[in-house]
């Protein structure tokens, strides 16, 4: 039920129950159950980049507070998470993210220029990721970087351990 009306689905009453990182969290929606959300629009640094994913997962979890929150699903990505807007009262915190410098645009799964105008507010202001240069301003970038350099890793392992048969 949940996946074919999923483009029209808003969860109310939600709790937030873990907050993973800065753009994932699952929560708990009456009806529904447990949901994990990836959060539309937004690309936080992962939490091995540090200190920029902790920060952004930290300052997640203080917008999210305690209390109700709607999830508007969109959609479902490849890895069955609803993607989707999490608001709490009138703040949209994805969009929110963006604004305090702790997120960026997802440029390749984003249209909306709300984000695109945050985005650009936050980087005018130096804050958040946007006070210093780095591919934590590019998780997307970081990430293909990083699973490359692990291909590589487990190429050279295996040379080794195909010489020590």
């Amino acid at each position: 039920m949940f996946e074919a009306a999923l483009a029209a689905t808003i969860l109310t009453n939600c709790a937030i129950t873990n907050i993973h990182d800065g753009d994932t969290l699952t929560a708990w929606c009456p009806g529904e159950g447990k949901v994990k959300v990836r959060l539309h629009c937004i690309d936080t640094p992962e939490l091995a980049q540090k200190p920029w994913g902790i920060e952004a997962r930290d300052h997640l979890r203080a917008l999210a507070g305690r209390g109700p929150v709607r999830i508007v699903a969109i959609e479902q990505d490849r890895y069955g998470r609803t993607v989707g807007d999490v608001i709490r009262g009138r703040t949209v915190l994805n969009l929110k993210m963006v604004a305090d410098g702790q997120a960026a645009v997802y440029r390749r799964y984003c249209d909306d220029p709300r984000y695109f105008q945050a985005e650009t507010q936050a980087r005018r202001r130096k804050i958040g990721i946007w006070s210093r240069r780095g591919l934590h301003q590019k998780p997307w970038e970081w990430r293909r970087r990083h699973r490359r350099e692990r291909r590589s890793e487990r190429n050279w392992w295996s040379f080794f351990r195909d010489l020590l048969k």
